[in-house]
């Protein structure tokens, strides 16, 4: 395990403002509303020549058993277990409170070591809580600004008695299943160029490379249980899970391996319509998921069996394949379905109606709280996986398009047919097609449509996004 700090502390006194300095990125929500953080997160940071993992958490509360907040309380205690040091966050400003003080007292007992932060120590209104301060008994505080990038040397310092002596790379690897290394969000680009021109041999599936982490998003509207099947798949209650809605607010990402592949998990807020979001945090927590989509390279849709496919799902599921992302749908809380054949009817009509360019997009049922289908949702998310990043010879492409055009020739454009001349696979992930075409802007969407349906019947791609490229021009490798 590398070396990990946890950042804990009463709501609102800058724990994820600092969590964002030592990352360096903007990875944390901050808000000025007490309590915007809910789960734990992680991420590498390297402050002051030393690298270490970075813990965000939830405010620190008094609440009674069962509430939301002794949840929160029981994910920020799940984070100082798992940690080296803790640094305890005061607001300078402010002063010492009686809840600093209680959990100051909490968190001598346990045994650890703890660092005591003074946050807000701008200019001089943060002096007469830094000099409170030293009452918490937790030695000397260490004053900074969060904010404005102050102190953060004096807080190196401070970290350096508890530094391993010298890590093994073992420690260094960020792949550690249900492990803090998660780096948040630190997604690889989605997109893997490559000109195929004349590589007859390329391979119709690409062999998935299990040294190299599948960046999956779980999203879905609010309350269908995205956060319980994220628990479920790495096996332990690593974000909170409960009847209220909206519970997710930042997105959590894992690192976890099942069958030899590494997966880079992230759990996202749930999507509500835009014109039902009127909360500050909800619009920056959706903020949020829509990047995490864009970032990833398979989104699975979690819905609810009880609501398949309402207009919001269909939103999202085109969302997904509109970034070029491929796509799997989740049909959650399968177990309490009264009728399970109607419900696989309704999915499947709903598919062909509102998802036609996705044709044959996969569908598999699970049951987060009881733990079924999580295999098969994993063995779709690896076929998926592999079919986006599918790559075909430029011969067989051109194949094809004289096939596709024989069948269904273009249609005529002021007494003259258009004319595809050529094509080729400049792309994957998702699959692209670029063809020459006499008068690309005259060829008609519906006539696109038809050519996309018809590759991916052609080249076993069902419900993955296929992308065309229409260029003017004669045949780049005629002249060859």
């Amino acid at each position: 395990m590398p070396f990990t700090v946890a950042i804990v502390g009463r709501p609102n006194v800058g724990k994820s403002t600092l969590f964002n300095r030592l990352v360096g990125k903007k990875l944390a929500l901050v808000d000025d509303t007490p309590g915007v953080t809910r789960d734990w997160r992680a991420a590498e940071a390297r402050v002051g020549g030393i690298d270490f993992v970075a813990v965000d958490t939830a405010g620190l509360e008094e609440a009674e058993s069962g509430t939301l907040e002794a949840r929160m309380r029981g994910q920020t205690e799940q984070a100082i277990g798992r940690a080296d040091v803790v640094l305890l966050v005061i607001d300078a400003r402010a002063g010492v409170t009686p809840m600093d003080r209680h959990f100051s007292q909490w968190l001598r007992k346990s045994g650890g070591p703890v660092i005591l932060v003074a946050n807000k120590c701008e200019g001089r209104a943060g002096l007469p809580g830094l000099f409170e301060a030293f009452e918490l008994g937790l030695g000397e505080p260490v004053a900074l600004s969060a904010e404005h990038g102050e102190g953060l040397a004096d807080l190196v310092e401070a970290l350096l008695p508890f530094l391993p002596p010298e890590p093994s790379q073992a420690d260094t690897d960020a792949g550690v299943i249900g492990g803090l290394a998660s780096p948040a969000l630190e997604f690889e680009p989605p997109s893997a160029p490559f000109v195929d021109g004349e590589d007859e041999d390329a391979d119709p599936v690409v062999e998935i490379d299990p040294g190299r982490p599948i960046q999956l998003a779980i999203v879905g509207r609010p309350n269908v249980g995205k956060s319980t099947l994220l628990n479920a798949l790495i096996g332990e209650e690593r974000v909170l899970t409960g009847p209220e809605a909206g519970m997710t607010r930042d997105a959590i990402t894992v690192d976890f391996q099942w069958r030899d592949q590494r997966f880079r998990l992230v759990d996202t807020a749930g999507l509500r319509r835009r014109a039902r979001i009127e909360d500050k945090l909800e619009k920056l927590a959706v903020s949020d998921a829509l990047r995490v989509i864009r970032l990833a390279q398979v989104v699975v849709l979690v819905v609810d069996v009880d609501a398949i496919l309402d207009r919001q799902d269909l939103t999202i599921a085109r969302l997904v394949l509109d970034e070029g992302r491929g796509l799997v749908i989740a049909v959650n809380k399968w177990d309490i379905a009264t009728d399970r054949k109607a419900a696989l009817l309704q999915l499947r009509e709903r598919l062909e109606a509102s998802l036609p360019q996705a044709r044959g997009v996969a569908t598999v049922t699970v049951s987060a709280l009881r733990r079924q289908g999580l295999e098969p949702l994993l063995d779709t998310v690896l076929q998926v996986y592999s079919l986006w990043n599918r790559r075909i010879g430029t011969s067989k492409v051109n194949q094809w398009l004289q096939e596709a055009t024989g069948r269904h020739p273009p249609p005529l454009v002021e007494g003259r047919r258009v004319k595809l001349r050529y094509g080729t696979q400049v792309k994957s992930r998702p699959p692209t097609i670029a063809l020459w075409v006499s008068r690309p802007t005259e060829l008609p969407e519906a006539y696109n449509r038809y050519l996309i349906q018809s590759l991916r019947d052609a080249f076993g791609l069902p419900g993955i996004p296929i992308r065309l490229l229409l260029r003017k021009g004669r045949n780049p490798y005629a002249d060859r």
